[in-house]
């Protein structure tokens, strides 16, 4: 049995009988969905109220946002844990063939509830990662957008959650703090504020989680993410992407122009410790969680301590600065640093990555990429 997983046991008295305690309760006072209740419908996963528990098995995993920064790396390390068949990834555009050639794909609009339902039944999915959204500078140009994909699509995945007692994970972000939030460091619990509706829908999901988990006992877990960086997709739109393009700048022409000062801290991590962080905190048993939301930090820089840093390997690189007004601004907002301490305590969070071993491998990881692809590299 995974350690932390709780077990629900169909009964025929009641109606309610095959939900765990919380998910129960949810369903009694459940008025704006109408659902079609029965045990053979609902998920036997989730409940402390069984004696009788059920052989153990792997995790059914649905990932959606998957053709994003994250999902494709996220999805091949648990494949490799639970199985490829166990993990599904979901986006609504079309994957490129490699997605398709390595495990099982489906369409999957976060506006659609009933679709997003059908998944979840059909393919008895237990775990639901939810990495669809809209960044920050995108969210910033389509607030409308970006309030119906962070906000409403949320609220489909949270009470599809609800229903079917499932273990939810729900990034957030550095960009969940404000300009009144402390920035060095930044606590797990603190004033927020954000300024972008980016922000501000990741805090309404931090919330939306942690009450549905105290009055509910839905399993939600959410991790604080600072700017990823990886070498395996382009940026996104985010405020932090600088800190990826400026690696393809320095391999393609040697020259990148940087949209932030360059004294701008953030915080930072390479996407290996940030898919290490996501797994790792979702097979933490529940009882090890003092909060339902944690800050993970790795590392902090500056975009002139990044330039210096790949100087190290190619001397020729040159960096000039021209800040945008709505990136620098954001930035100006956000925490130049994170306390991850709770994190480190109560499930045993370490970062691996640190600048020097970030810059090395993802100069090596996009010079292999453009030479198997007959590109020049500076």
């Amino acid at each position: 049995m995974l350690s932390g997983m709780r077990v629900c046991v169909p009964s025929a008295v009641a109606l309610f009988g095959s939900l765990c305690h919380g998910c129960r309760s949810w369903a009694r006072s459940l008025s704006f969905r109408s659902f079609s209740w029965s045990p053979r419908k609902i998920s036997r996963w989730n409940s402390q109220d069984s004696i009788d528990l059920p052989p153990a098995e792997n995790p059914r995993i649905l990932i959606t946002g998957g053709l994003g920064q994250l999902g494709v790396g996220l999805a091949e390390i648990l494949r490799k844990q639970y199985g490829t068949e166990n993990v599904i990834l979901s986006d609504i555009k079309k994957p490129p063939p490699e997605v398709c050639r390595s495990g099982p794909f489906v369409y999957a609009d976060v506006l659609d509830y009933k679709n997003l339902r059908e998944l979840v039944v059909n393919n008895r999915i237990t775990w639901l990662v939810h990495y669809s959204a809209l960044l920050s500078v995108v969210g910033e140009a389509n607030v409308a957008l970006a309030r119906k994909i962070n906000i409403t699509g949320l609220h489909n995945v949270l009470d599809l959650a609800l229903e079917s007692c499932l273990r939810l994970f729900v990034p957030s972000t550095i960009g969940a703090f404000g300009p009144s939030s402390p920035r060095d460091p930044a606590p797990d619990l603190c004033v927020q504020r954000p300024h972008t509706i980016y922000g501000v829908s990741k805090v309404h999901g931090e919330l939306m989680g942690e009450y549905l988990h105290h009055k509910y006992g839905l399993d939600f877990r959410c991790l604080r993410y600072p700017g990823v960086i990886s070498a395996n997709t382009q940026p996104g739109g985010g405020t932090t992407d600088y800190a990826v393009q400026i690696f393809h700048d320095a391999l393609s022409t040697g020259h990148h122009e940087c949209y932030l000062r360059a004294d701008t801290r953030l915080p930072m991590m390479h996407v290996g410790d940030c898919h290490r962080a996501t797994v790792e905190f979702m097979q933490a048993p529940e009882c090890q969680l003092s909060l339902r939301t944690y800050n993970i930090d790795a590392m902090s820089f500056t975009p002139e301590e990044v330039a210096t840093e790949i100087r190290k390997h190619l001397p020729h690189l040159k960096v000039t600065y021209n800040p945008d007004s709505v990136r620098q601004t954001i930035a100006d907002s956000w925490p130049v640093r994170f306390d991850d301490s709770n994190a480190r305590r109560d499930w045993g969070w370490k970062s691996t990555y640190g600048l020097e071993e970030l810059v090395s491998d993802m100069l090596s990881s996009i010079r292999d990429k453009r030479t198997n692809a007959g590109l020049p590299v500076s």
